[in-house]
C-alpha cells in the first residue's frame, strides 16, 4: 500500500471533522448538564424562599396578635395576597 500526500490529506480531513463532530457533542452535552444543575439550584432557592416567606408571614401574624398595626396588617395583607397568587400561578397585579 502506497501513502501519498492526497491520502494524508484525505485522513486529515476525516479526523477534523470528527473532531469537530465530538466538540459540538461534548458543548452540547455540557450546556444540558449546566441547563440541570442551574434548574436544581433554582428549585433549592424557590423552596428556600418559600420557607421563608412563611417564617415572616408567621412572624407578622404574631405582631399582629399583640396589637401592632398599620405597617404590620399592610405587609401582612401583601405577603398573604403574593403567596396565595403565588400559590395559583396568577401574576401580581
Amino acid at each position: 500500500m502506497y501513502i501519498d500526500a492526497e491520502t494524508i490529506i484525505q485522513l486529515a480531513k476525516v479526523l477534523g471533522a470528527l473532531g469537530t463532530i465530538a466538540g459540538i457533542g461534548v458543548t452540547i452535552y455540557k450546556f444540558f448538564e449546566r441547563d440541570k444543575k442551574q434548574t436544581e439550584r433554582i428549585r433549592a432557592i424557590q423552596k428556600e424562599q418559600t420557607l421563608i416567606c412563611y417564617g415572616l408571614l408567621a412572624c407578622l401574624k404574631g405582631l399582629n396578635e399583640q396589637g401592632c398595626n398599620s405597617p404590620v396588617t399592610e405587609a401582612l395583607n401583601k405577603i398573604e395576597k403574593h403567596l396565595n397568587q403565588a400559590a395559583h400561578g396568577e401574576e401580581a397585579a
